[in-house]
């Protein structure tokens, strides 16, 4: 997918309105400056943001409920919680302990007119608050086992999970399924061929784990 094809898909595919489009752009324009601050993304994919990290982010939210609040662990350039938060009208919590990539993700909310619907938290997930939400994502930041601990206490038998684990999606789900149980199904990425988002409802630990 080039660059047009992934902004078209944006138009096309999921129905982007152009008020959202802006958005993106600044954000992406955003993530362009700031890396040469801070490594937000490896600066190969930079040439790619719009297919490698805007559409890979905004294509999880084809397989979660249209309403209900957003939890998105480790959130470190905002992919895929900012771009969630643009294509949707609910409340996103973007949950990350790096306070240089906290301070560049209030700036994007407050670039973008995200305020009141985009929220981060400078914190672990280990050690904050805890609230029930309807969608829990996470995107290169740990192995399946290890969200479903940490974002547990997030979740409800409801909540779905939806979490882009790469080429490694199958082997990382067989692992978990030792300890866990739940409905989980893998789907395929539209911007790798290869790789597969674990969709997953009812997630629990498994009795005696």
């Amino acid at each position: 997918m080039t660059e047009d094809d992934a902004r078209q898909f944006l138009i096309d595919g999921l129905g982007v309105s152009r008020e959202t489009m802006e958005r993106l752009n600044t954000y992406a324009d955003l993530v362009s400056r700031e890396n040469a601050v801070q490594n937000l993304v490896s600066p190969a994919s930079l040439p790619q943001i719009w297919n490698r990290h805007i559409v890979d982010s905004a294509q999880l939210s084809a397989f979660a409920p249209p309403g209900g609040d957003w939890l998105d662990i480790g959130s470190g350039a905002g992919f895929p919680g900012l771009v969630v938060a643009m294509l949707r009208r609910t409340k996103t919590v973007m949950v990350e302990q790096r306070r240089l990539r906290v301070d560049f993700l209030n700036r994007v909310v407050a670039e973008t007119g995200l305020a009141g619907r985009a929220f981060v938290v400078l914190g672990n997930i280990d050690t904050i608050p805890a609230s029930p939400f309807a969608v829990i994502s996470a995107r290169a930041v740990t192995s399946l086992d290890k969200l479903f601990v940490s974002g547990s206490r997030f979740a409800t038998e409801e909540t779905h999970w939806v979490l882009p684990k790469g080429r490694s999606a199958a082997s990382e789900l067989e692992a978990a399924k030792a300890s866990w149980q739940g409905d989980f199904r893998l789907e395929p990425s539209l911007t790798d061929p290869e790789a597969r988002i674990v969709v997953a409802t009812g997630v629990r630990r498994r009795r005696g784990r």
